[in-house]
């Protein structure tokens, strides 16, 4: 079973400590499926995906909308001690740029 134009974020990876791949998806964090190979990790969580949402739809569950399908602004906040805050104020300063150009260039890296 496949869901139609299914949009959420699958990962697959090796478990070592399953001997096996397993394949998770970000939207629904409980679920995931192990495999000898990568392929079937991936076919085998989208068919638990599939299962899953076709259940919370027959008890009227909300669905996890898939990321990639989700708005966002480019904003979020975030609290950091004030000495960091002063030392960031001071690089942004030196380097002629604005905080937050300082602080989404830390985040990208």
């Amino acid at each position: 079973m496949a869901l139609k134009n299914d949009h959420y974020t699958y990962r697959v990876s090796w478990s070592e400590e399953d001997n096996e791949y397993v394949g998770i998806c970000a939207e629904f964090q409980s679920l995931s499926w192990l495999s000898k190979t990568p392929e079937e990790a991936l076919k085998g969580i989208r068919n638990v995906v599939a299962l899953t949402i076709e259940d919370m739809k027959n008890s009227g569950e909300m669905i996890p909308e898939p990321i990639a399908n989700r708005r966002y602004s480019g904003k979020f906040m975030i609290r950091v001690s004030p000495e960091l805050h002063r030392n960031l104020a001071i690089k942004a300063a030196e380097a002629g740029v604005s905080l937050n150009r300082i602080a989404s260039t830390k985040l990208s890296m």
